[in-house]
């Protein structure tokens, strides 16, 4: 798959703007997730870890 290119500060500041929880931390997009168990956190990172991969994303 292609390499993604960067947000562009307008459109980082949009999202900022427009997404719930999300904040710039380090110069980098940020978003704390709280799940009622670790079955519900594994599956969450399951999903993510899947979509990442298809995507050739890696997220820190």
């Amino acid at each position: 798959m292609a390499k993604r290119d960067l947000l562009t500060q307008e459109q980082l500041t949009f999202a900022l703007e427009t997404l719930e929880g999300w904040s710039l931390l380090e110069g980098k997009l940020h978003k704390t997730f709280v799940f009622t168990d670790f079955i519900e956190a594994f599956g969450f990172m399951t999903r993510a870890a899947l979509v990442a991969e298809a995507m050739n994303h890696h997220p820190e």
